[in-house]
């Protein structure tokens, strides 16, 4: 058992799910598992889980043993205070405090298990090589007509459901989205939040100084805060405490995050796109009227 297929088997659900039982004898109902995290922090974000006669949102952390929680030193890390869940494959101590454990050693086919290594030590090119071959071609063609239309009704839904929330302001619904697709996909929701928080208005009154843009963006991204050597971001924290004074404003609560990143990616350097991004859209009127 690796913690890679015991993702895999939380994710599908790929076990006995009657009469669920945390290690406490509580019982559960896993309405929505969550979605996976390959990123910091814990392993799966955004679950749904009745735990006894409560329903609980929150984070799902996995580890092979119950133990791994204060050996990967969990219990000492911000990032998963918010953890409703913690799946292990197997029990062997009292799990962290106010978190409750369930075991899955118990509830997973063995022969999910035997596939697994069979097709983890096979010596093609891809695993299912010497199968894939079976598949007709009409499933081929509508699984992938289904994958674009899929997708199309996505993403046309969430602009809808974007539109809505900001009263049909479809200048205010481009800022969100932009911001959001800067974020890429591990800090879209963080450089979402960010955007939400400065209204285009205000935004507008300093697309003349790309300095005071930055100290915004990176301000209330919660990136100036600190100590800092250096004369520029020095300045623009002086420039963001002057601005959260005057416009009230408070930064935002989800982290943003720098593990595993390439550093072109870092949300520092891609906020700083950002803005200037935002000066030129805001400079030329053919590309979108952002600003009216």
């Amino acid at each position: 058992m690796t913690e890679r297929l015991l993702q895999f088997i939380w994710q599908f659900q790929y076990f006995n799910k009657s009469e669920l039982t945390t290690s406490e004898g509580e019982a559960v109902q896993i309405i929505f598992p969550g979605q996976f995290n390959s990123n910091q922090g814990p392993d799966f974000s955004d679950a749904k889980i009745k735990i006894g006669h409560e329903i609980w949102a929150g984070n799902v952390e996995l580890h092979f043993k119950t133990s791994d929680w204060k050996k990967h030193r969990h219990h000492k890390d911000s990032n998963y205070n918010n953890v409703i869940l913690h799946v292990v494959w197997e029990d062997d101590e009292a799990g962290p405090a106010n978190v409750p454990t369930f075991p899955l050693r118990e509830r997973v086919s063995k022969i999910l298990l035997e596939r697994y290594e069979e097709l983890m030590n096979a010596g093609g090119f891809i695993a299912c090589e010497n199968t894939v071959h079976n598949v007709r071609d009409l499933i081929w063609k509508s699984w992938k007509e289904r994958l674009l239309v899929e997708r199309l009704v996505r993403k046309s839904e969430l602009v809808v459901a974007y539109l809505q929330q900001s009263n049909f302001h479809w200048e205010e619904t481009f800022w969100w989205l932009l911001a959001r697709n800067f974020g890429m996909t591990v800090n879209a929701d963080a450089f979402e939040a960010m955007a939400r928080s400065i209204p285009l208005n205000i935004l507008s009154k300093h697309k003349a100084q790309i300095h005071q843009l930055e100290a915004l963006l990176l301000g209330q991204s919660g990136l100036l805060k600190g100590i800092f050597d250096e004369d520029y971001p020095v300045m623009l924290q002086k420039e963001y405490q002057f601005f959260k004074k005057k416009y009230d404003f408070k930064p935002i609560q989800l982290p943003v995050f720098f593990l595993r990143m390439r550093p072109g990616n870092f949300p520092s350097i891609r906020l700083a796109q950002l803005a200037i991004t935002d000066v030129e859209i805001m400079r030329d009127g053919e590309w979108v009227a952002i600003i009216v």
